[in-house]
Protein backbone atom coordinates (compact mmCIF):
# COMPACT_ATOMS: atom_id res chain seq x y z
CA UNK A 1 0.00 0.00 0.00
CA UNK A 2 1.30 3.45 -0.95
CA UNK A 3 1.24 5.99 1.88
CA UNK A 4 2.09 9.68 2.10
CA UNK A 5 3.50 12.25 4.47
CA UNK A 6 2.43 15.89 4.17
CA UNK A 7 5.01 18.36 5.45
CA UNK A 8 3.00 21.01 7.27
CA UNK A 9 5.45 22.36 9.84
CA UNK A 10 6.80 25.43 8.05
CA UNK A 11 6.54 28.87 9.64
CA UNK A 12 5.66 30.66 6.39
CA UNK A 13 7.84 33.72 6.93
CA UNK A 14 7.50 34.90 3.32
CA UNK A 15 3.71 35.06 3.68
CA UNK A 16 3.75 37.36 6.69
CA UNK A 17 1.70 39.08 8.01
CA UNK A 18 -0.88 36.44 6.99
CA UNK A 19 1.05 33.69 8.76
CA UNK A 20 1.50 35.44 12.09
CA UNK A 21 -1.75 33.79 13.19
CA UNK A 22 -2.35 31.23 10.41
CA UNK A 23 0.11 28.46 9.49
CA UNK A 24 0.99 28.39 5.81
CA UNK A 25 -0.81 25.08 5.06
CA UNK A 26 -3.98 26.64 6.50
CA UNK A 27 -3.92 29.74 4.30
CA UNK A 28 -7.10 29.55 2.20
CA UNK A 29 -7.24 29.09 -1.56
CA UNK A 30 -10.83 29.44 -2.81
CA UNK A 31 -11.98 29.25 0.82
CA UNK A 32 -10.29 25.96 1.63
CA UNK A 33 -6.85 25.62 3.24
CA UNK A 34 -4.01 24.63 0.93
CA UNK A 35 -3.63 21.36 2.86
CA UNK A 36 -7.29 20.57 2.10
CA UNK A 37 -6.50 20.56 -1.63
CA UNK A 38 -3.35 18.44 -1.04
CA UNK A 39 -5.41 15.82 0.80
CA UNK A 40 -8.10 15.93 -1.90
CA UNK A 41 -5.49 15.03 -4.49
CA UNK A 42 -4.03 12.20 -2.42
CA UNK A 43 -7.47 10.68 -2.08
CA UNK A 44 -8.11 11.14 -5.81
CA UNK A 45 -5.18 8.80 -6.46
CA UNK A 46 -6.17 6.13 -3.97
CA UNK A 47 -3.90 7.02 -1.06
CA UNK A 48 -5.72 6.35 2.18
CA UNK A 49 -3.11 6.64 4.97
CA UNK A 50 -1.32 9.93 5.57
CA UNK A 51 1.05 11.35 8.17
CA UNK A 52 1.17 15.11 8.79
CA UNK A 53 4.06 16.74 10.62
CA UNK A 54 3.31 19.76 12.80
CA UNK A 55 5.16 22.69 14.33
CA UNK A 56 3.78 26.23 13.93
CA UNK A 57 0.13 26.62 15.02
CA UNK A 58 -0.18 22.85 15.21
CA UNK A 59 -3.61 23.05 16.86
CA UNK A 60 -5.10 24.73 13.78
CA UNK A 61 -3.91 22.04 11.37
CA UNK A 62 -4.94 19.22 13.70
CA UNK A 63 -8.27 20.87 14.46
CA UNK A 64 -9.15 21.27 10.79
CA UNK A 65 -7.93 17.94 9.43
CA UNK A 66 -8.96 15.83 12.43
CA UNK A 67 -8.66 12.10 11.87
CA UNK A 68 -9.06 12.52 8.10
CA UNK A 69 -12.58 11.14 7.95
CA UNK A 70 -13.92 14.10 5.95
CA UNK A 71 -11.66 12.85 3.12
CA UNK A 72 -12.15 9.14 3.94
CA UNK A 73 -8.47 9.14 4.94
CA UNK A 74 -6.65 7.98 8.04
CA UNK A 75 -4.41 10.78 9.31
CA UNK A 76 -1.76 10.47 11.99
CA UNK A 77 0.29 13.39 13.31
CA UNK A 78 3.95 13.87 14.11
CA UNK A 79 4.65 16.87 16.36
CA UNK A 80 8.09 18.45 16.22
CA UNK A 81 9.11 20.46 19.31
CA UNK A 82 11.90 21.77 17.09
CA UNK A 83 12.00 21.62 13.33
CA UNK A 84 13.80 18.52 12.05
CA UNK A 85 14.19 19.57 8.42
CA UNK A 86 12.24 18.07 5.54
CA UNK A 87 14.06 14.72 5.54
CA UNK A 88 14.36 14.63 9.32
CA UNK A 89 10.58 14.93 9.55
CA UNK A 90 10.22 11.85 7.34
CA UNK A 91 12.73 9.88 9.39
CA UNK A 92 10.71 10.67 12.52
CA UNK A 93 7.76 8.63 11.14
CA UNK A 94 9.93 5.82 9.79
CA UNK A 95 7.78 3.16 11.44
CA UNK A 96 4.70 4.40 9.59
CA UNK A 97 6.42 4.60 6.19
CA UNK A 98 8.71 1.58 6.03
CA UNK A 99 6.14 -0.88 4.65
CA UNK A 100 6.19 0.30 1.04
CA UNK A 101 6.68 3.23 -1.34
CA UNK A 102 5.51 6.60 -0.09
CA UNK A 103 4.91 10.12 -1.35
CA UNK A 104 6.24 13.24 0.32
CA UNK A 105 3.97 16.24 -0.29
CA UNK A 106 4.43 19.86 0.62
CA UNK A 107 1.58 21.15 2.77
CA UNK A 108 1.92 24.57 1.15
CA UNK A 109 2.30 23.54 -2.49
CA UNK A 110 -0.79 23.75 -4.69
CA UNK A 111 -0.95 21.16 -7.46
CA UNK A 112 -3.25 18.76 -9.27
CA UNK A 113 -0.33 16.50 -10.16
CA UNK A 114 -1.22 13.04 -11.44
CA UNK A 115 0.27 10.94 -8.66
CA UNK A 116 -0.85 7.68 -10.29
CA UNK A 117 1.19 8.43 -13.42
CA UNK A 118 4.15 9.45 -11.26
CA UNK A 119 3.95 6.12 -9.44
CA UNK A 120 3.89 4.23 -12.77
CA UNK A 121 6.96 6.20 -13.93
CA UNK A 122 8.76 5.42 -10.67
CA UNK A 123 8.08 1.69 -10.98
CA UNK A 124 8.96 1.55 -14.68
CA UNK A 125 12.42 3.02 -13.96
CA UNK A 126 12.89 0.94 -10.79
CA UNK A 127 13.80 4.15 -9.05
CA UNK A 128 14.85 4.42 -5.45
CA UNK A 129 13.66 8.02 -5.45
CA UNK A 130 11.63 10.10 -7.88
CA UNK A 131 11.34 13.88 -7.78
CA UNK A 132 8.48 15.70 -9.49
CA UNK A 133 9.93 18.58 -11.50
CA UNK A 134 8.19 21.36 -13.34
CA UNK A 135 9.28 23.53 -16.25
CA UNK A 136 8.96 27.17 -15.22
CA UNK A 137 9.84 30.48 -16.84
CA UNK A 138 11.21 32.28 -13.77
CA UNK A 139 14.15 29.94 -13.41
CA UNK A 140 16.26 32.05 -11.08
CA UNK A 141 13.73 31.90 -8.24
CA UNK A 142 14.25 28.17 -7.82
CA UNK A 143 17.04 25.63 -7.92
CA UNK A 144 17.13 23.65 -11.16
CA UNK A 145 17.45 19.91 -11.74
CA UNK A 146 19.70 18.49 -14.47
CA UNK A 147 18.49 15.33 -16.24
CA UNK A 148 19.62 12.91 -18.92
CA UNK A 149 17.39 11.76 -21.78
CA UNK A 150 15.79 8.99 -19.71
CA UNK A 151 14.94 11.34 -16.86
CA UNK A 152 17.69 10.15 -14.54
CA UNK A 153 18.93 12.98 -12.33
CA UNK A 154 22.48 14.09 -13.11
CA UNK A 155 22.85 17.11 -10.87
CA UNK A 156 21.34 20.11 -9.09
CA UNK A 157 21.96 23.83 -9.19
CA UNK A 158 20.59 25.91 -6.33
CA UNK A 159 19.30 29.34 -7.40
CA UNK A 160 21.65 29.69 -10.39
CA UNK A 161 22.66 32.90 -12.11
CA UNK A 162 21.80 33.50 -15.78
CA UNK A 163 25.36 32.51 -16.79
CA UNK A 164 24.98 28.95 -15.48
CA UNK A 165 21.33 28.05 -16.09
CA UNK A 166 21.27 24.68 -17.86
CA UNK A 167 17.67 23.70 -17.25
CA UNK A 168 14.27 25.15 -16.45
CA UNK A 169 13.18 22.07 -14.50
CA UNK A 170 12.62 22.97 -10.86
CA UNK A 171 12.08 20.81 -7.82
CA UNK A 172 8.41 20.92 -6.76
CA UNK A 173 8.99 19.32 -3.35
CA UNK A 174 6.82 16.36 -4.35
CA UNK A 175 8.76 13.09 -3.99
CA UNK A 176 8.17 9.35 -4.24
CA UNK A 177 10.52 7.09 -2.31
CA UNK A 178 11.10 3.41 -1.74
CA UNK A 179 11.35 2.63 1.99
CA UNK A 180 15.06 1.84 1.56
CA UNK A 181 15.58 5.60 1.41
CA UNK A 182 15.05 5.82 5.17
CA UNK A 183 18.42 4.20 5.86
CA UNK A 184 20.17 7.19 4.24
CA UNK A 185 18.58 9.71 6.64
CA UNK A 186 20.28 10.02 10.05
CA UNK A 187 18.13 9.58 13.14
CA UNK A 188 17.42 12.46 15.54
CA UNK A 189 19.22 14.98 13.35
CA UNK A 190 18.05 18.02 11.43
CA UNK A 191 18.32 16.88 7.82
CA UNK A 192 17.14 18.38 4.54
CA UNK A 193 16.09 16.80 1.26
CA UNK A 194 17.30 19.49 -1.11
CA UNK A 195 20.68 20.30 0.41
CA UNK A 196 21.62 16.95 1.92
CA UNK A 197 19.70 13.81 0.95
CA UNK A 198 19.34 14.30 -2.82
CA UNK A 199 23.03 15.30 -3.26
CA UNK A 200 24.03 12.26 -1.16
CA UNK A 201 21.99 9.92 -3.39
CA UNK A 202 23.60 11.50 -6.45
CA UNK A 203 27.12 10.97 -5.05
CA UNK A 204 26.26 7.34 -4.29
CA UNK A 205 25.03 6.87 -7.87
CA UNK A 206 21.64 5.65 -6.70
CA UNK A 207 18.81 5.34 -9.26
CA UNK A 208 17.10 8.70 -8.77
CA UNK A 209 14.76 10.04 -11.41
CA UNK A 210 12.79 13.15 -12.26
CA UNK A 211 9.15 12.93 -13.27
CA UNK A 212 8.11 15.94 -15.32
CA UNK A 213 4.89 17.32 -13.93
CA UNK A 214 2.67 18.55 -16.76
CA UNK A 215 -0.07 19.49 -14.31
CA UNK A 216 -0.50 22.71 -12.39
CA UNK A 217 1.95 23.45 -9.60
CA UNK A 218 2.90 26.50 -7.60
CA UNK A 219 4.61 27.09 -4.29
CA UNK A 220 2.22 29.22 -2.24
CA UNK A 221 5.27 30.75 -0.64
CA UNK A 222 4.92 34.49 -1.11
CA UNK A 223 2.16 37.01 -1.56
CA UNK A 224 2.46 37.32 -5.34
CA UNK A 225 2.25 33.54 -5.85
CA UNK A 226 -0.61 33.38 -3.37
CA UNK A 227 -2.60 35.96 -5.33
CA UNK A 228 -1.81 34.24 -8.61
CA UNK A 229 -3.01 30.81 -7.48
CA UNK A 230 -6.40 32.26 -6.47
CA UNK A 231 -6.78 33.70 -9.97
CA UNK A 232 -5.70 30.40 -11.53
CA UNK A 233 -8.20 28.49 -9.40
CA UNK A 234 -11.07 30.80 -10.36
CA UNK A 235 -10.04 30.51 -14.02
CA UNK A 236 -10.15 26.69 -13.59
CA UNK A 237 -6.50 26.42 -14.64
CA UNK A 238 -6.04 23.98 -11.76
CA UNK A 239 -8.38 21.09 -11.09
CA UNK A 240 -9.35 21.67 -7.48
CA UNK A 241 -12.80 21.71 -5.96
CA UNK A 242 -14.41 25.15 -5.68
CA UNK A 243 -16.99 24.99 -2.90
CA UNK A 244 -20.56 26.17 -3.18
CA UNK A 245 -23.05 26.26 -6.04
CA UNK A 246 -22.16 27.84 -9.35
CA UNK A 247 -25.23 30.07 -9.58
CA UNK A 248 -24.11 31.28 -12.99
CA UNK A 249 -20.94 30.82 -14.98
CA UNK A 250 -17.99 31.82 -12.85
CA UNK A 251 -19.98 32.80 -9.75
CA UNK A 252 -19.90 30.38 -6.81
CA UNK A 253 -21.96 30.91 -3.64
CA UNK A 254 -21.78 28.75 -0.52
CA UNK A 255 -24.75 28.01 1.73
CA UNK A 256 -26.44 30.44 4.08
CA UNK A 257 -25.35 33.64 2.36
CA UNK A 258 -27.82 36.46 1.86
CA UNK A 259 -27.07 38.59 -1.18
CA UNK A 260 -29.24 41.61 -1.92
CA UNK A 261 -30.71 41.50 -5.44
CA UNK A 262 -29.15 44.90 -6.07
CA UNK A 263 -25.65 43.66 -5.29
CA UNK A 264 -23.45 43.03 -8.33
CA UNK A 265 -21.34 39.86 -8.59
CA UNK A 266 -18.84 39.98 -11.44
CA UNK A 267 -17.34 36.63 -12.45
CA UNK A 268 -15.21 34.94 -11.56
CA UNK A 269 -15.84 35.23 -7.84
CA UNK A 270 -16.64 33.08 -4.82
CA UNK A 271 -18.85 33.98 -1.85
CA UNK A 272 -18.36 31.92 1.31
CA UNK A 273 -20.85 30.54 3.82
CA UNK A 274 -23.12 32.80 5.85
CA UNK A 275 -22.16 36.10 4.20
CA UNK A 276 -24.26 39.26 4.09
CA UNK A 277 -23.85 41.40 0.98
CA UNK A 278 -25.79 44.64 0.83
CA UNK A 279 -27.45 46.51 -2.03
CA UNK A 280 -25.05 48.33 -4.32
CA UNK A 281 -22.03 46.27 -3.28
CA UNK A 282 -19.86 45.13 -6.18
CA UNK A 283 -17.89 41.89 -5.81
CA UNK A 284 -15.36 40.78 -8.40
CA UNK A 285 -13.89 39.98 -10.71
CA UNK A 286 -11.30 37.64 -9.16
CA UNK A 287 -12.49 38.11 -5.60
CA UNK A 288 -12.86 35.40 -2.97
CA UNK A 289 -14.98 36.29 0.04
CA UNK A 290 -14.50 34.11 3.13
CA UNK A 291 -17.19 32.78 5.43
CA UNK A 292 -19.44 35.09 7.46
CA UNK A 293 -18.26 38.26 5.77
CA UNK A 294 -20.31 41.44 5.92
CA UNK A 295 -20.03 43.60 2.81
CA UNK A 296 -21.86 46.89 3.24
CA UNK A 297 -23.68 49.08 0.74
CA UNK A 298 -21.68 50.55 -2.15
CA UNK A 299 -18.53 48.67 -1.18
CA UNK A 300 -16.46 47.58 -4.16
CA UNK A 301 -14.00 44.69 -4.25
CA UNK A 302 -11.92 43.51 -7.19
CA UNK A 303 -9.01 41.05 -7.24
CA UNK A 304 -9.34 40.71 -3.46
CA UNK A 305 -8.99 37.83 -1.01
CA UNK A 306 -11.04 38.05 2.17
CA UNK A 307 -10.48 35.59 4.99
CA UNK A 308 -13.30 34.60 7.38
CA UNK A 309 -15.33 36.97 9.56
CA UNK A 310 -14.37 40.23 7.86
CA UNK A 311 -16.36 43.42 7.60
CA UNK A 312 -16.04 45.83 4.69
CA UNK A 313 -17.82 49.08 5.41
CA UNK A 314 -20.00 51.33 3.31
CA UNK A 315 -18.28 52.99 0.34
CA UNK A 316 -15.01 51.14 0.93
CA UNK A 317 -13.19 50.33 -2.31
CA UNK A 318 -10.47 47.65 -2.25
CA UNK A 319 -8.44 46.55 -5.27
CA UNK A 320 -5.88 43.73 -5.18
CA UNK A 321 -6.04 43.55 -1.39
CA UNK A 322 -5.90 40.73 1.12
CA UNK A 323 -7.98 41.16 4.26
CA UNK A 324 -7.01 38.76 7.04
CA UNK A 325 -9.36 36.91 9.39
CA UNK A 326 -11.58 39.14 11.55
CA UNK A 327 -10.32 42.24 9.75
CA UNK A 328 -12.54 45.28 9.53
CA UNK A 329 -12.36 48.22 7.14
CA UNK A 330 -15.11 50.55 8.29
CA UNK A 331 -14.21 53.90 6.79
CA UNK A 332 -15.06 55.29 3.38
CA UNK A 333 -11.59 54.65 2.01
CA UNK A 334 -10.03 53.35 -1.17
CA UNK A 335 -7.00 51.05 -1.08
CA UNK A 336 -5.20 49.88 -4.21
CA UNK A 337 -2.50 47.42 -5.16
CA UNK A 338 -1.04 44.75 -2.98
CA UNK A 339 -2.15 46.03 0.41
CA UNK A 340 -2.35 43.32 3.04
CA UNK A 341 -4.82 44.30 5.70
CA UNK A 342 -5.28 42.23 8.81
CA UNK A 343 -6.04 45.01 11.27
CA UNK A 344 -9.11 46.98 12.12
CA UNK A 345 -9.17 50.18 10.11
Amino acid sequence: MVKAIVLAAGAGTRLRPLTYETPKPMVPVVNRPVIHHVLDNLLRHGIKEVAVNLFAHADQVRGYCGDGSRWSLKIRYSSEPKLMGTAGAVKKVEGFLKGGPFFVMSGDGLSDIDLSTMLAFHRKHRALATMAVKAVDSRLEYGVTLLNASGRIQGFKEKPSWSDVFSNMVNTGIYLFEPEILRYIPRNKVYDFGHELWPKLLRLNKPIYAYECKSYWTDVGNLSEYRRCQIDALNRDIHINIPGTETRKGVWVEGGSVIDPKAILRPPCLIGKGCRIAAGAQIGPYTVVGDRAVICAQAKLDHCILFDNVTVGKDVHLSNCILGANGQVRESITVYEAAVLNIRA
